[in-house]
């Protein structure tokens, strides 16, 4: 099997292409692609906490926590008391974010059609399907140490 034809780095290549063709795109707007990240998390779970928050973008609390500071010394959330827990902060856009976010979600789909020119809309979905069934596979692989899995294949 030749290194370009090993489906790990294909998918590697594609994804690291992808990213790169967004922050071109959206390289205008002063942001970072992981601050990028955070307003999209975001966006979709207003009212979070912050290490919530942390878990489903996969970054440790403190990295997290220094993102938030930058985005919100530009505007864009705001840490609101939590009403059950005084300590705690719960993250929310502000009515500024909005229109980064439209622009983001614009540039996310013209990196999208740029990628996926010449697949049909059937090619896309299937190839939807494989990835999510490939992600599955590895979540549910993850989940289970090593040892074990390779005491019962081995």
């Amino acid at each position: 099997m030749s290194f370009s034809s090993n489906i790990s780095f294909v998918l590697h290549d594609v994804a690291r292409l992808l990213r790169k063709q967004f922050e071109q795109r959206s390289r205008a707007s002063g942001l970072t692609r992981a601050q990028w990240q955070v307003l999209a998390y975001l966006s979709l779970h207003e009212g979070v906490h912050q290490n919530k928050l942390a878990d489903f973008i996969e970054i440790m609390p403190i990295t997290l926590a220094r993102l938030l500071d930058k985005i919100e010394a530009r505007g864009f959330i705001e840490r609101r008391p939590n009403p059950a827990d005084r300590r705690a902060w719960l993250l929310y856009l502000t009515p500024q974010a909005h229109p980064l976010l439209e622009l983001m979600r614009g540039n996310g789909q013209k990196t999208r059609d740029e990628a996926f020119a010449g697949l049909s809309s059937d090619e896309r979905q299937h190839l939807l399907q494989t990835l999510s069934l490939i992600k599955s596979n590895l979540l549910a692989a993850c989940a289970q140490p090593a040892v074990d899995r390779e005491k019962v294949h081995g």
